[in-house]
């Protein structure tokens, strides 16, 4: 697995992130690191590979887009000088176009998110072993649904960033496609966005499987 002993994997994001986590920092006992994929990493992390002791810290934040990473990113990823950095953004960028499409102001259209979230790799890239891009996502089967058209030309962009700056590439769209073969969308995500716990280990599991992690070591 490329995550090495005593190293420390920070996870960015928004509210599939966040889930609830400690703050300032979500690192720590009980439901520090939340009760979504970030949990579940450190849980398989410290059942699987206890003797690397990798710490794991949350830093997701509720509503987030690449532009509210922006802002916090000196406090939130800078000073806490991870080795590994994994960034899941997007998902209100492209939300917020279609659920308040008359608040311009508030959508971050994509050449601005590719222009942000390539600037804030740039910056943190020298100071880290490892990145991890990971997609955003729009839990729905119907590859014609609007916003999931959308939402697959943001993970486009996260794709061709991760070639960039030789980032682990996680595309967590196609992590839900099998399991949409056999489940609604809705029995995943009520608002097929926010996953079930079923949702967040998919999301585990493909973040975990793009670091290189041996499920029968």
């Amino acid at each position: 697995m490329k995550i090495l002993a005593k190293q420390k994997l920070l996870m960015i994001g928004d509210s599939i992130t966040d889930v609830g986590r400690a703050r300032p920092v979500g690192e720590g006992l009980f439901e520090a690191l939340g009760k979504g994929y970030v949990a579940f990493v450190q849980g398989l992390l410290d059942t699987c590979y206890p003797e690397r002791q990798i710490r794991v810290v949350n830093m997701g934040t509720s509503g987030n887009t690449v532009k509210d990473l922006r802002v916090r990113w000196h406090d939130d990823v800078l000073q806490q000088r991870p080795d590994w950095l994994s960034i899941m953004i997007g998902i209100n960028d492209v939300w917020r176009q279609f659920d308040s499409p008359k608040q311009s102001e508030r959508h971050v259209l994509i050449d601005e998110y590719e222009t942000t979230l390539d600037e804030l790799c740039a910056e943190t890239k020298p100071q880290l072993q490892g990145l991890v891009l990971m997609t955003p996502f729009f839990i729905e089967a119907l590859k014609n649904d609007a916003m999931r058209v959308r939402m697959d030309q943001y993970g486009a962009s996260v794709k061709k960033l991760a070639k960039k700056h030789k980032a682990v590439f996680v595309d967590t769209q196609a992590a839900f496609a099998p399991v949409l073969k056999h489940m609604h969308s809705a029995a995943l995500a009520w608002d097929r966005v926010h996953p079930s716990f079923s949702g967040h280990f998919v999301l585990a599991k493909a973040f975990l499987d793009g670091v290189g992690f041996e499920w029968q070591r």
